[in-house]
């Protein structure tokens, strides 16, 4: 397992980070537990979740992933071995169910939210707090155009002086973005500098080959900034695995449950990832592992989120580790790219 720095921090993060939003959902304890040390034994040092895991997000199951990797701390007695990221969660997206729906990036919210999650977690620290995405209106989760609207939200001075607090008080070592706008994550690396709070190490934003949007405007600053992207849904919600090929819906797989994940369903889509699981198969490798090896190389990668519902999917996933794209391939993903650039962005 390959290991990079986390930003400009002294943390050395695995190159593959276990991805947790089905815990709870998808997966039961014990599966989570299993998939936790698996992805040990493999040499991942990493695991990012959420306070408002699983996902889809309801009321039901809140929380319970949180609960299920502080179980496994606990029994396992491991905590110190793991680099450990948790998010708080913005307003909208459906949520009404976490502190009233009234969700905000201010004092009240973030340590109401970083204290329960510590409590879930079993531990008493968080090595990266993100937040989930950006409590102003901007463009995130898909959308494109940028339609200015002058919504009151919280000052991201106020944001950065309460995580600062949290830094000081040793809850957390470090603070992340997610979702984030090159805008948003300039500004908060400039607050940063000039008050002496803490300096965002990572963004979180979708990174695939149906979305290779965040070349347009973040890549630049996450390698001149060294902010660097966790990319998360690298394999587009499974689309890029191969096993929705031709219209297929697979029982219990995530697009077949749940009518809400059809980011990547659009005919353009299915079109692009016809040809990429085709490219992958002429040259004898495994569709999913071929998309996988892809983005953990790109130069503005921190660490690659995967996530799986079962060990073997979660074992052909840590086996991209070891792939090493040909230029032959590389040369065929570019030329699918620039026929049909993002569809899915």
């Amino acid at each position: 397992m390959e290991y990079r720095k986390l930003g400009r921090t002294d943390l050395d993060v695995s190159a593959l980070c276990l991805g947790t939003m089905t815990w709870g959902e998808q997966n039961s304890e014990s599966e989570g537990h299993a998939q936790i040390e698996r992805a040990k034994a493999s040499g991942i040092n990493f695991i990012d979740t959420a306070e408002m895991y699983p996902v889809p997000p309801r009321a039901e199951t809140y929380s319970k992933t949180e609960q299920i990797i502080g179980s496994y701390f606990k029994q396992h007695g491991d905590r110190a071995d793991w680099i450990l990221a948790s998010k708080i969660a913005g307003p909208g997206n459906g949520i009404s169910h976490i502190r009233d729906g009234q969700l905000k990036f201010n004092r009240q919210h973030i340590v109401a939210a970083l204290d329960a999650s510590l409590t879930r977690l079993q531990t008493d620290w968080i090595d990266l707090y993100q937040l989930h995405w950006p409590e102003r209106p901007t463009n995130f989760f898909g959308q494109l155009d940028y339609k200015h609207k002058d919504n009151e939200f919280t000052p991201l001075e106020e944001t950065l002086e309460v995580l600062d607090e949290q830094v000081k008080a040793g809850k957390i070592r470090h603070i992340g973005l997610s979702n984030e706008t090159p805008w948003g994550t300039m500004k908060f690396l400039q607050l940063a500098e000039s008050r002496g709070w803490p300096r965002a190490v990572s963004i979180q934003n979708p990174y695939n080959l149906l979305n290779r949007s965040f070349e347009v405007g973040l890549a630049e600053v996450a390698i001149r900034e060294q902010c660097g992207l966790l990319a998360y849904s690298p394999l587009a919600f499974g689309m890029l695995s191969g096993k929705y090929e031709g219209g297929a819906r697979p029982a219990g797989a995530r697009i077949s449950l749940f009518s809400r994940f059809a980011r990547y369903s659009n005919p353009q889509s299915e079109a692009a990832c016809s040809r990429y699981v085709a490219l992958a198969r002429e040259h004898g490798l495994d569709p999913a592992q071929m998309a996988l090896a892809f983005v953990t190389a790109q130069p503005f990668v921190t660490s690659n989120i995967i996530g799986a519902t079962n060990l073997e999917q979660l074992d052909s996933n840590l086996a991209s580790a070891e792939l090493k794209l040909s230029e032959e391939v590389l040369a065929g993903i570019e030329a699918i790219h620039k026929a049909q650039p993002n569809p899915a962005p």
